[in-house]
């Protein structure tokens, strides 16, 4: 399956701005590339690449004053196939874990694992070790917070989500990998693109997407708490403790977001 993605994104800035951007596909992801991924600007804007500590792909670069636009548009293989799902996948004892993985066990910033670790073991301790705890945890989750772009706040932790009830795809995700690291279930956070490919359309602008992993059986799987359901075509940018550790874009300075789009879509065969 060949999908086609990319975005445009404007801001404007008050003075020349530091920023981070993290808008390129996992290098993992890279060698399924069928066109260049490269970034493009309608300024003269010098860019330098690095890989940070989860291994994700970021771009430097000083903004200038006034407004700017950064866009990409490429072609990605993909398998088509939907998540995988092995309900024998089993949960390690912390001991066992490998080392790299234990950051995924602890709280952050929007993962306030203090503020859940009674609520998750009253809700999911009895629940059979593995595979049946993490989608138990995804069903709890998918039925308790209520989805809406209008419900969106960049604030809101995995606490006060589970409180309010409300939030958008970050929020379901922030929740569902505090409730794993609360029952010592190594859990991270996964931002990229995901189309209605396989599903029924969404009368909604496309926008990037949230998801999480767990470690189980040595090794990652794809749970999504807004969906619930095996989807086709994810696309995975980025990946770490939270959103903060993801952010598309991270400002050293004033700025303005102006414009967004977002693009992802099967190519017809």
């Amino acid at each position: 399956m060949r999908i086609r993605a990319g975005y445009e994104i404007s801001y404007t800035c008050a003075t020349y701005t530091p920023m981070i951007l993290m808008l390129s596909v996992l290098p993992d992801r890279e060698p399924d590339l069928l066109s260049s991924q490269n970034m493009r600007f309608n300024r003269p804007i010098s860019t330098w690449d690095y890989r940070d500590s989860f291994g994700n792909h970021c771009t430097r670069i000083e903004a200038p004053p006034g407004p700017f636009t950064v866009s990409a548009d490429f072609e990605i293989l993909d398998s088509g196939l939907p998540d995988l799902v092995d309900w024998s996948a089993q949960q390690h004892r912390v001991p066992e874990l490998p080392d790299e993985v234990l950051v995924y066990l602890l709280g952050s910033r929007y993962c306030d694992t203090d503020r859940l670790s009674d609520t998750a073991w009253s809700l999911f301790g009895q629940t059979q070790p593995g595979w049946a705890r993490v989608q138990a945890i995804v069903d709890f989750v998918h039925d308790r917070i209520t989805f809406g772009y209008q419900f969106a706040r960049a604030t809101r932790t995995a606490a006060e989500g589970f409180e309010e009830r409300v939030g958008v795809c970050r929020d379901f995700a922030h929740l569902a990998v505090t409730l794993c690291r609360c029952m010592n279930i190594p859990a991270r956070y996964c931002t990229g693109y995901l189309g209605d490919i396989g599903v029924p359309p969404v009368d909604a602008p496309m926008d990037f997407s949230a998801w999480f992993q767990v470690y189980l059986s040595g090794r990652w799987w794809t749970f999504d708490a807004r969906h619930n359901n095996p989807r086709i075509g994810r696309v995975l940018m980025a990946m770490g403790r939270d959103a903060t550790d993801v952010a598309m874009v991270t400002s050293f300075g004033s700025s303005f977001l102006s414009g967004f789009t977002v693009i992802t879509e099967e190519i017809p065969a």
